[in-house]
């Protein structure tokens, strides 16, 4: 039999969109190697989010062992994804090569001092990518060019941790960017995605 991968949200913010308060959930991936973060969070304010008037509950202030955590995966780079990175400083963060490369370069498209915190270390990846027995980083752009999600297979149906290769159920329902009929193509057993709480599961209707 083989030992069981689980995954845990872990809401870490709300964020102001379009008038109404949408959560940022990270997510823990329990494997028998390695304990796995997708995504960061926020642990300060900032400036550039003013907009989206942030409200923080970041891992270094819960009851969570960031010691835990033997690696970190960043879906992408947006500063929602990123602000926490520093909290890792010194273990592996993976990240697209594109994605890190967007985020550096691009003007209005991440906070940058965030993305390069001191103490950061990028493992770029190119492409698919076998993190860990069963466990796959997946390109998925759509909502960035570098966007990337991971795959769990144990066997049955894969389990999609997705970041914002949606942001919502109704873009898995109806798809249309590569990175979501990339996902629909897994035919997934379920989705977790950063801002909402429960997963996507096929078929379902909200």
């Amino acid at each position: 039999m083989k030992k069981k991968i689980t995954v845990t949200p872990v809401c870490v913010a709300d964020l102001l969109a379009e008038g109404e308060r949408m959560p940022v959930y990270v997510h823990i991936i329990d494997h028998p190697d390695a304990r796995v973060l997708v995504d960061t969070g926020m642990t300060e304010l900032h400036p550039a989010a003013a907009d989206m008037d942030p409200r923080l509950l970041p891992l270094n202030e819960q009851d969570f062992d960031l010691a835990s955590i033997d690696i970190v995966v960043n879906t992408h780079l947006h500063f929602d994804h990123c602000g926490g990175n520093h909290l890792f400083a010194g273990k592996p963060i993976y990240v697209q090569r594109r994605e890190l490369d967007d985020a550096r370069s691009k003007d209005d498209y991440t906070i940058r001092e965030w993305v390069d915190a001191p103490g950061v270390q990028y493992a770029p990846v190119d492409g698919d990518l076998e993190l860990l027995p069963g466990l796959r980083l997946v390109p998925a752009p759509g909502h960035t060019d570098g966007m990337q999600m991971v795959v769990i297979e144990t066997g049955g149906r894969p389990i999609v941790v997705g970041g914002d290769v949606a942001v919502w159920f109704g873009e898995l329902d109806e798809p249309h960017t590569e990175g979501q009929l990339r996902v629909l193509a897994l035919d997934p057993e379920l989705v977790w995605l950063t801002h909402v709480e429960e997963p996507w599961r096929p078929g379902h209707r909200a």
